[in-house]
């Protein structure tokens, strides 16, 4: 799906209101002191993840993302230092790479990455490491995904330093929550 719709994906979802990538930068940019620190852009898609981080004071932004066209789409993007295709299901080891935050802007979702994906992101980063993330509407209705938030700070994997609804997909009147969380 992701293949097809890389040329005309940024048209689609900004006449249709994608407010989750600055929303999500901001609430990364307010948990993080230290800007400076390489973030990871997990599933970076055509980049506009990567320019919202870069508008939000982030000068070191890597990115990642299992599809080639739209990674060659993001390729065009000043905001990023280094880009590479993943594979369904691999886990970058965040903690060894040194990135000190990660983002996944609408990765963990329905129609994406399976809820486990939380866990096991988490489980590579270090600790004290931030993981910001969104769950679309659709995605906070779904017992397993809810399920998986709920797990990582049970299990004593994260805390969620900060939640916020607000618009996703404003022209669609879809909401979204971004999420920091804290690796512990």
């Amino acid at each position: 799906m992701y293949a097809d719709w890389a040329t005309h994906y940024e048209r689609d979802v900004g006449s249709a209101g994608y407010e989750t990538p600055a929303r999500l930068a901001a609430a990364l940019a307010d948990a993080m002191p230290d800007q400076t620190v390489p973030v990871l852009d997990f599933g970076c898609g055509t980049g506009l993840s990567g320019m919202a981080l870069a508008g939000a004071g982030f000068p070191q932004v890597d990115g990642t993302d299992i599809s080639p066209e739209m990674l060659a789409v993001a390729r065009e993007k000043p905001c990023y230092r280094k880009l590479w295709q993943g594979q369904p299901g691999e886990i970058p080891q965040v903690a060894d790479l040194g990135y000190g935050a990660v983002t996944a802007t609408g990765v963990i979702s329905l129609g994406a990455a399976p809820p486990e994906t939380l866990a096991d992101l988490l489980s590579a980063m270090p600790c004290d490491g931030l993981l910001g993330l969104s769950y679309n509407d659709p995605t906070l209705n779904s017992p397993a995904y809810m399920a998986a938030l709920e797990g990582v700070q049970e299990e004593g994997l994260a805390e969620v330093l900060s939640a916020a609804h607000g618009p996703h997909l404003s022209a669609k009147d879809m909401g979204s929550t971004v999420y920091v969380l804290r690796r512990l």
